[in-house]
């Protein structure tokens, strides 16, 4: 995906958040490919160190590592990419556009440049999706230093989940960049984002880390940013982000102008996100291993965990995954989950929010056993569920927060709804399985439609009771 995009399209009738929804990309890697030889150090950065007057050392360290990227792709008339007919929304900051041509009508060719950062000695190199996607199949070279020599690079494969794709130049003893543990990072952190920003060549610029687990955006279907002030404009899509170490920490992605009303745009204003290395490094061992990245599968369907909601619940936080439903054969089902489960801690670690948990169950691989700590009936108890693996992939649908009321009104006051007759259901794609009232009307001075009710909307249960029909 390429842009941070317009605003969420909430429907109560498909209100699930997903649990795992992974598309699998075919690419060129072949089976029992062995894994990218990484330099990994995972040691916290020393926090305690004064700050010098230089950091020269740190960018003779990393800009050796850093490639430009130059893909190509062939266009038919407005086929570059659907975003770009949409006036409300501008390319990603990877697509220089002024080697775009052919884009109404007839056909041409595209050349996008964006930046890459090698991994390997051996050649992997890792960047961003939306640099390479649609490539013509010798359509991708990349070049080092002062962008003097391009050199063939293959694609070996992409994840548009995570805005993810790994590529291979065949060469040895190239300078990669050692990994570092990006869940180690803390906000405050020294950060340095290279690339090649609007072509002008190889550029630095520093930071701090700004903020931890971003997401939400729609910019992609997993989301765990890392926010950095970190100057990235056009070209720095895909190059590295580096700790004071010179250790790679996450990989460029996106930047922020609200001028354009909360979209992806050309200019830095000192919001930028970057895919978290151990987020990057999970999806490319899997692309290098399989050519396609399979995800873990609990199959239960979420909604946000509300301050009210976990008051309700008795639960002294708002911090876990609030289970809305549980769908039939799967291994939630035969787990033991059950709605109105609140899911705490995964295998021991805190699941933060539903959309923590997601990308948490979807790094998971399919057929591990993961032990969910649940909050049911004011305490805690353990549950152990074996993973399948997702089938097939889709959008991702939040479900909003319904019930949140204000000045002790009625949370449902102005909402007017109906049966969910044969013809409705048609009307507004609702399954046959849903059982509920069908919201009509919505008053704009409302409580519900300030919690974002809507008409199409289908509300199947209040205060954990099931809602059957309209009465």
């Amino acid at each position: 995906m390429i842009l941070m995009t317009k605003h969420f399209k909430l429907q109560l009738a498909a209100w699930a958040l997903a649990l795992a929804c992974g598309l699998p990309f075919a690419s060129l890697a072949k089976d029992a490919t062995p894994p990218a030889k990484l330099k990994l150090d995972a040691t916290a950065i020393n926090r305690d160190e004064r700050t010098g007057h230089s950091y020269s050392a740190v960018v003779k360290k990393v800009t050796p590592s850093v490639v430009n990227i130059i893909s190509t792709r062939t266009l038919r008339a407005s086929r570059f990419h659907p975003s770009l007919d949409d006036p409300g929304l501008n390319p990603f900051f990877g697509d220089d556009p002024s080697t775009r041509r052919g884009r109404r009508g007839g056909r041409g060719s595209a050349g996008i440049l964006g930046s890459g950062v090698v991994v390997s000695d051996d050649g992997y190199i890792l960047t961003n999706n939306h640099v390479v996607e649609g490539a013509d199949s010798d359509g991708v070279k990349v070049s080092f230093g002062d962008g003097t020599q391009e050199i063939p690079a293959r694609v070996i494969g992409t994840d548009p989940q995570t805005d993810i794709a790994v590529i291979k130049v065949d060469a040895k003893d190239l300078p990669a960049l050692t990994l570092a543990d990006s869940d180690k990072l803390e906000v405050g952190d020294v950060v340095f984002a290279v690339g090649n920003p609007f072509n002008v060549g190889q550029t630095v610029t520093m930071g701090i880390v700004s903020a931890l687990g971003r997401g939400g955006f729609g910019i992609t279907d997993y989301e765990d940013f890392i926010q950095t002030d970190a100057a990235m404009n056009m070209g720095n899509s895909g190059g590295p982000l580096v700790d004071a170490k010179g250790r790679l920490i996450g990989i460029n992605q996106s930047i922020v102008n609200p001028a354009q009303g909360f979209t992806v745009g050309s200019g830095n204003i000192g919001i930028g996100f970057a895919v978290p290395i151990n987020l990057a490094k999970s999806v490319m061992n899997r692309l290098i291993a399989d050519g396609k990245v399979t995800r873990g599968f609990l199959g239960v369907m979420l909604q946000p965990l509300t301050p009210e909601l976990a008051k309700s619940f008795n639960l002294q936080n708002n911090s876990g995954a609030l289970v809305g439903d549980v769908s039939p054969n799967t291994p939630a089902a035969e787990a033991g989950l059950k709605d109105g489960d609140i899911i705490t801690e995964i295998n021991g670690k805190k699941t933060g929010d539903s959309r923590h948990f997601r990308l948490m169950v979807a790094e998971s691989s399919p057929g591990a056993k993961v032990a969910l700590t649940v909050w049911r009936d004011g305490k805690a108890q353990t549950l152990t569920a074996k993973l399948g693996a997702l089938p097939g992939g889709g959008g991702v649908v939040a479900r909003p927060e319904i019930f949140r009321e204000k000045n002790e009104r009625d949370a449902l006051d102005g909402v007017e709804v109906d049966e969910l007759s044969p013809a409705m259901r048609r009307e507004h794609s609702i399954p046959a399985d849903i059982k509920g009232a069908l919201v009509t009307d919505v008053n704009p001075e409302s409580n519900a439609n300030e919690a974002r009710l809507r008409p199409g909307n289908v509300i199947i249960e209040i205060d954990r009771q099931p809602v059957t029909d309209a009465d």
